[in-house]
């Protein structure tokens, strides 16, 4: 009975470590996609930032307006760049969540703004995993500065 508690409790252990370093590496995958992000946002790179959305990705910005789909908000995009040709956005998350069944991911932080109408503020985003690779669903931005 000793032997059968005692495999039990390498199996429990081997389990939650298994799920905290797959869990680690999901977060791990999630901060580097948001830093190519930010990376392709400061050389104004579309196909380098909508490269992580779904192709019904939203966006709520952090005036409160909003857009739907990718490519509605490639041609944003597009048009404030135009527009604005020294705009940046840094966002840094602060806390990354995976589900339990490793398909979505909760991101929440803060975003700064340069040579914007707005200096930043906090946002989220909804992440999916897909093909082994995450995308984001939704992306909510507040302006507070």
């Amino acid at each position: 009975m000793q032997k059968i508690f005692f495999l039990f409790v390498i199996f429990l252990t081997c389990q939650l470590t298994y799920g905290q370093n797959k869990n680690e590496k999901n977060v791990d995958l999630i901060k580097a996609e948001r830093e190519a992000s930010n990376q392709a946002i400061a050389r104004h790179d579309i196909d380098g930032i909508s490269k992580f959305w779904v192709k019904d990705f939203v966006q709520i910005r952090g005036n409160s307006t909003y857009l739907t789909g990718k490519d509605t908000i490639i041609s944003s995009w597009r048009k404030l760049f135009k527009d604005n040709p020294n705009v940046v956005y840094i966002r840094t998350a602060s806390q990354i969540t995976i589900s339990t069944n490793d398909t979505l991911a909760w991101e929440n932080g803060t975003w700064k703004a340069f040579n914007s109408y707005s200096n930043g503020g906090n946002y989220s985003a909804m992440w999916r995993k897909d093909n082994d690779s995450w995308k984001i669903v939704a992306e909510l931005f507040v302006s507070l500065l």
